[in-house]
């Protein structure tokens, strides 16, 4: 009987055993396969909205992040990130502006160059990317290179294959210093335009190359319409304050509609450089003595935009600010050839652009980190400059401890500048290196050709227009 009841114990446990089984079994969800179903199981990712584009998925994306990667108890925030789907067998571009994402489906040379995915990050702070409230003392460059850090954990089990960081200007910043903070992420970096101001005090190079930029004809008309803007004030500041008034600025944060005047004459040069090709010269009037106020007018507010230092101009770009004064550095230079009396400021500093409401304390200790670990620890990093480019007059320099890392110069080429623009055996070289770290195939890396078609909808060329001098 003992043994009668035992056996009917065991067979009940055995049948309830496989029941269970059963069960999980059933239970258990298989993995998704669509791609938008594995984005949208990643814990944290939510969807905004996907985007059709021949040839590709596009998803504009939510992602859960902490306010501060040190205490990640201490709030979270929603920052935007998009994903433009090639293939999960494809290498994969991770691209940040340093600024704003864009909605709107595009691809970046590197993306092109290796026919691959691409994962674009919005900045944190940059709106809708920002904590609310916001704690301005989480926002550095730490912060944000472990935001792309947790963005690649996320993603690199759906994209396994190689991963390359670019960005251009402040974005060529931004992934240089992921790769100083998280050097095992990623497989390569390209890096466009990104100014190294190791000394924030000490802007000279600057100085330097604005003394010989272009042509000597250029420089001058240049020079002169900026110097006649100033003689020109009083005239000019009452058609800017009627433009105030009819658009709705307002300038609080930098003081005075005066202090905004100065400033965005002051950028005249540099903005120019910036954005625009020495053939533009002709755009430039030639006897500025002679021009009309309105001509005048209208040469500075196309090249440095007279609503770039109202509130609602720097309202967008307080981020940028923010970190310009606390450790990114920022620009001053000079202008011989205006008569002292005439300025009245300077080139103003960030604080003057960031409402007071937020404070800020500079710490020169980051830059400083930042150049010497590319100069002894570079791996796998392409930096790309434009020899008519302001912000390439301080640059980073990988020295004598870093591997595979090239410093190239477009000749010719502005704040736009890219391997296109190289001249033809380093663009076959960095193309090259682009595709080799991305993982190709030796027979691909061999052709140092771009893989996909050029697609002129989707990919993006020329300079990220922001107001000068940012970056």
């Amino acid at each position: 009987m003992r043994k009668a009841l035992r056996w009917l114990l065991a067979l009940t446990v055995f049948i309830g055993t496989l029941s269970t089984a059963a069960g999980a079994a059933t239970a258990a969800e298989p993995e998704p396969t669509d791609i938008k179903d594995r984005l949208l199981s990643i814990p944290g990712m939510s969807l905004v909205q996907e985007k059709p584009y021949p040839g590709y998925r596009y998803f504009v994306l939510n992602f859960t992040q902490p306010i501060d990667h040190r205490h990640p108890d201490r709030g979270t925030f929603q920052q935007r990130i998009t994903v433009l789907h090639r293939d999960t067998a494809r290498p994969t571009v991770f691209y940040t502006s340093g600024y704003n994402v864009s909605t709107t489906p595009s691809r970046r040379e590197p993306t092109q160059i290796v026919d691959g995915n691409q994962v674009s990050l919005e900045y944190r702070f940059f709106a809708p990317s920002r904590p609310d409230p916001a704690d301005w003392s989480k926002l550095d460059i730490w912060q944000a290179a472990s935001d792309q850090h947790r963005v690649y954990e996320a993603l690199k089990p759906v994209y396994s294959a190689n991963w390359l960081a670019t960005g251009g200007s402040k974005g060529g910043m931004t992934a240089t210093y992921y790769e100083r903070f998280y050097p095992r992420d990623m497989d390569g970096v390209v890096a466009y335009v990104a100014p190294d101001d190791v000394v924030n005090d000490e802007d000279s190079a600057y100085d330097r190359f604005f003394e010989r930029v272009g042509t000597k004809e250029c420089r001058d008309r240049l020079n002169a319409v900026q110097r006649e803007a100033l003689v020109r004030r009083e005239p000019l500041e009452k058609k800017y304050a009627a433009y105030a008034v009819e658009k709705g600025y307002t300038f609080t944060t930098i003081g005075s509609l005066d202090k905004a005047y100065e400033a965005v004459v002051l950028d005249y040069v540099w903005g120019f450089w910036q954005y625009s090709l020495l053939k533009d010269c002709d755009t430039v009037p030639a006897n500025a003595a002679a021009a009309t106020d309105e001509e005048i007018w209208n040469s500075v507010d196309t090249i440095s935009g007279f609503s770039a230092y109202t509130d609602q101009g720097l309202e967008t770009f307080t981020p940028y600010y923010y970190q310009a004064g606390t450790q990114l550095g920022a620009p001053t230079i000079h202008f011989p050839h205006i008569d002292k009396r005439l300025i009245r400021y300077g080139y103003q500093p960030p604080r003057n652009f960031v409402p007071r409401s937020i404070p800020m304390r500079f710490r020169p200790q980051a830059m400083r980190d930042v150049d010497t670990w590319v100069r002894h620890h570079a791996h796998h990093m392409l930096f790309v400059y434009g020899q008519n480019d302001p912000w390439g007059s301080e640059r980073f320099r990988p020295g004598a401890g870093a591997r595979d890392s090239y410093v190239f110069t477009a000749p010719g080429m502005n704040h736009g500048a890219n391997v296109a623009g190289l001249v033809a055996d380093q663009k076959s070289l960095a193309t090259a290196r682009i595709l080799d770290w991305a993982g190709l195939p030796p027979s691909t890396v061999s052709q140092a050709k771009p893989l996909a078609r050029y697609d002129a909808k989707l990919d993006a060329r020329n300079a990220e227009r922001e107001p000068a001098p940012r970056p």
